[in-house]
């Protein structure tokens, strides 16, 4: 058995933190080109092994989760931002938070609200006319804004303060941004974009706080009250479960990861759709025959079977969270290579979503490959833009119905036609943003 996998050779000290950094999409996919299930390579000091086997990828995300753990390489700033919130917490602490989550996550609760999110994507609509122009990323971005604050907040803000959560994201976007000076400094060095950072996080805070005090008016006692994430939460504080800190942490994790990945997996279907005309008149079609004139909600999206392979495909194509690390907390083997404990493990989205070891045709647009008997021939991790195992995304069924009835209310009215350029050129951070304006001009179907 070889003693490591076979990688790139990087350069002295940055390894090849320069390449990954100038284009992480281009340098994962090439990697699991040249080097197929598993290839090894320096992040600048970290030693770094990219699984790209879904056999591998399945044991590290579930049968094995228990012996990997997330690593702390992307130091103080994230966690700065997020806290001990169920993104980064291990251990106690995250099982402790999950439990208390999954109530207002729950499918029965969601199927509730179906209506309250077609509510939202309406009164966005109400500002369109036929043949405006509209930035599709920043009109999805504030729509899931408004579904995470009713949904797991209980409460609605001004249009002024969305704006003001909206104007910190870039911010917090470039921060994550690959940079080799950051993966070979040491975590106390100052950088020049700190200031810029650390304001956007006190404004975040700040907001925060004034939707913690709103809601603790309204949040009851017992298992009577409300049973949004946010009164939940607060109950726990009251009862000596929470901590304030973590109240906190939680809620700027559900805040940003609530909102970003779904709004950034409408955005690309918007773009996919304008790009492929053929399936947008299908999407259409659908829609006339399952929803007709009637506002769209739970008992249609069991139905608009094709509008859901056409977002399981945007999200293969451009998925948000376009790659997972952890490492493994003791010596491990992982497709016929050992690999160290503290290691950092690359399981790369975007490399196996457009692999064409398991995909016929991997950078074409094609719902019908989600038809259950194709889909069923892939291996079960050549998809996985929800994680997997005990970790996968807590908001993965909330994601999925919000998408639908977003995508189906403004179908049912409207076609979006993009005006900017192709191919997309993606901004690098926690997610996959476009880096060019989403421009689109809105046609009425009527």
């Amino acid at each position: 058995m070889a003693e490591t996998p076979p990688g790139p050779k990087g350069e002295p000290l940055f390894g090849s933190s320069r390449t990954y950094a100038s284009d992480p999409f281009r340098f994962i996919s090439a990697l699991e080109s040249a080097y197929g299930d598993v290839a090894y390579f320096d992040m600048g000091p970290m030693e770094t092994v990219m699984l790209s086997d879904p056999t591998a990828i399945e044991r590290v995300l579930v049968s094995e989760a228990d012996r990997f753990r997330k690593p702390d390489f992307q130091g103080d700033a994230l966690g700065d931002l997020l806290g001990e919130g169920l993104l980064l917490s291990e251990g106690d602490t995250w099982e402790t938070q999950r439990q208390l989550a999954n109530p207002a996550f729950s499918m029965r609760r969601l199927a509730g609200m179906a209506d309250r999110i077609t509510g939202h994507a309406e009164d966005r609509l109400a500002d369109w006319a036929d043949g405006d122009v509209v930035n599709v990323e920043r009109a999805m971005t504030r729509t899931t804004l408004d579904v995470i604050l009713d949904l797991m907040m209980g409460v609605e803000l001004s249009e002024a303060r969305v704006e003001t959560i909206e104007e910190q994201l870039m911010p917090l976007g470039q921060r994550f941004e690959p940079d080799p000076l950051r993966f070979a400094a040491p975590e106390w060095m100052p950088m020049p974009d700190d200031a810029e950072f650390d304001a956007a996080v006190e404004t975040l805070d700040s907001i925060l706080d004034d939707i913690i005090a709103v809601r603790e008016r309204t949040a009851g006692s017992g298992e009577d009250g409300p049973m949004d994430f946010l009164s939940v939460l607060i109950r726990a504080r009251d009862d000596g479960v929470e901590s304030p800190e973590q109240l906190r942490d939680e809620m700027m994790t559900m805040l940003l990861a609530g909102h970003d990945t779904t709004a950034l997996t409408l955005t690309y279907t918007w773009f996919l759709l304008s790009e492929h005309p053929e399936v947008e008149r299908r999407v259409h079609e659908e829609l006339d025959e399952v929803v007709g004139d009637d506002r769209p909600g739970m008992e249609h999206v069991r139905r608009l079977d094709y509008l859901e392979w056409v977002i399981q495909e945007s999200m293969r194509l451009y998925p948000p969270v376009y790659v997972l690390f952890r490492e493994p907390t003791e010596p491990v083997e992982l497709s016929g290579y050992p690999v160290e404990q503290g290691m950092t493990l690359m399981l790369p989205q975007w490399g196996v979503h457009r692999s064409e070891r398991f995909y016929d045709d991997p950078e074409t647009f094609d719902p019908e490959r989600w038809r259950p008997e194709r889909a069923k021939e892939r291996p079960r991790f050549a998809y996985f833009p929800f994680g997997g195992g005990p970790r996968h995304c807590i908001g993965k069924h909330l994601a999925m119905l919000e998408a639908q009835l977003i995508v189906a209310a403004t179908a049912q009215r409207y076609e979006l036609d993009f005006l900017g350029e192709t191919p997309l050129e993606l901004m690098p951070s926690l997610t996959a943003h476009p880096r060019q304006e989403m421009s689109m001009r809105v046609e009425s179907r009527e």
